[in-house]
């Protein structure tokens, strides 16, 4: 198949690897080239711009930083939208707002073009090794068009409903996370605090009841003072702003994921360490 890629961060990159090992042809865009360069050397092809690397693709991938890039990425000048014709399907895998999504949405329907939000849980690992969970909001059409490309790099794809029910989802993902961090950093302060064995805490409790995702895959870089981002601290940040707007509009309180944010804008905001691995949060309590 012919895929065009727009975003070459952590995860993109890990997912276009494997589109490449899979032997699609695939066409890269990122603002900075150089970031690209590792896919173009292993294969990739480079296209100057979203609309170029649209032009021509089976499937178009956009996985950007923040909802102004999604916009500008497809309805911008030289975006996605100038470019993109009815027998493609458009894949929205940044974390973004549920709003945005049906905005692009309705706009793909008025002008017969197929688009899916389709954001992502599983970090660079889960990019790496093609096991990610993909959550997907849009019509059925272009879901199950999109479906066996999707299933080569997630374990767990599902579809919500229309437009915008995929980036609910990751809200719910992301609220659930927000908990794990705070949790497994806790964790560890008390741990060091009573002068415990970190790596014997590590192992005992990840056979136990207190086994997560989070726990399994951060508290061994933390351990290692690795803070390199399978998930930037301020890509998060931006999730639990979004997540907790959403929550606003439905009027319920996130009492926990409030207080997470607020952690997260001090490790942000306050110390500057936003390019950093969400794991970075332990550094408000150690140096």
């Amino acid at each position: 198949m012919k895929i065009g890629f727009v975003g070459t961060g952590v995860m993109g990159t890990g997912i276009v690897n494997n589109f490449l090992k899979a032997g699609h042809d695939v066409t890269v865009y990122s603002r900075t080239k150089s970031k690209a360069q590792p896919l173009i050397d292993n294969g990739a092809s480079w296209g100057d711009t979203p609309a170029a690397v649209t032009s021509g693709q089976d499937f178009v991938f956009t996985m950007v930083g923040y909802p102004k890039d999604v916009e500008d990425v497809y309805m911008g000048e030289n975006g996605i939208f100038s470019t993109a014709t009815p027998d493609q399907v458009l894949i929205e895998m940044t974390t973004s707002t549920p709003s945005l999504a049906i905005k692009l949405g309705h706009y793909a329907d008025e002008h017969n073009l197929k688009i899916i939000d389709a954001p992502v849980s599983g970090g660079d690992v889960g990019a790496k090794n093609a096991t990610l969970t993909i959550m997907v909001g849009g019509t059925d059409a272009g879901f199950q068009q999109a479906l066996p490309v999707l299933n080569q790099i997630g374990q767990q794809v599902k579809r919500f409903g229309d437009y915008g029910s995929g980036q609910h989802t990751k809200m719910a993902n992301q609220i659930m996370i927000a908990g794990t961090m705070t949790g497994l950093t806790e964790m560890l302060v008390y741990a060091k605090a009573a002068k415990l064995d970190l790596s014997e805490v590590l192992d005992t409790l990840s056979s136990g009841a207190a086994d997560n995702w989070s726990m399994d895959n951060y508290v061994p870089r933390i351990l290692k003072q690795d803070y390199t981002p399978g998930f930037f601290a301020k890509h998060f940040l931006k999730d639990l702003r979004i997540a907790l707007d959403e929550a606003d509009k439905m009027d319920i309180p996130l009492p926990a994921t409030e207080k997470a944010k607020e952690l997260y804008e001090q490790l942000v905001d306050e110390e500057k360490l936003g390019n950093d691995g969400t794991q970075a949060l332990v550094k408000l309590w150690w140096s």
